[in-house]
C-alpha cells in the first residue's frame, strides 16, 4: 500500500512506539520521506534516542501523517543501500530547512518504518 503523493508531501509524521520499559506509548514529531510502503526517518541521536531504543525492543509501531494512521514495523538499518537511499530521500525533502543538513544527513541513524498493508 504505498503511501498516497499528498501525504508523502507533508512536513512530519507522529511516529508512536511502546515504552520499553513502561508499556506506555510515546508519541514523536518527525521528518520523514516515503517510498512506496515505507517511511524513512533520520535520529540525530542515533541509538541514545528513546524512540530508537524503543522500536529495538518492541518494532511494531504506528504512525500518523496529516488524520491518516497507520500500523507499521520499525527496523533499524545496516550502512549499505538502502541505508544511502533513506539518507538521500529524507534530506533532500528539506532543501528549505535554514541549516545546514549535511552533518544530519551523513551521521544520523537511517530508520525504516514498513507500513502494513
Amino acid at each position: 500500500m504505498p503511501i498516497d503523493a499528498s501525504l508523502a508531501d507533508e512536513d512530519f509524521c507522529y511516529l508512536t512506539t511502546t515504552g520499553r520499559v513502561t508499556g506506555n506509548p510515546h508519541t514523536i514529531e518527525i521528518w520523514f520521506a516515503a517510498e512506496g510502503d515505507t517511511l524513512y526517518i533520520l535520529s540525530a541521536g542515533r541509538d541514545r534516542a528513546d524512540w530508537v531504543k524503543n522500536i529495538r525492543a518492541q518494532p511494531r509501531v504506528s504512525v500518523r501523517i496529516a488524520d491518516n494512521h497507520f500500523e507499521a514495523t520499525g527496523r533499524i538499518l545496516a550502512p549499505g543501500d538502502e541505508d544511502a537511499t533513506a539518507r538521500k530521500l529524507v534530506a533532500g525533502k528539506y532543501p528549505r530547512y535554514s541549516g545546514d543538513l549535511d552533518d544530519w544527513e551523513r551521521s544520523a541513524l537511517p530508520v525504516a518504518i514498513d507500513l502494513t498493508p
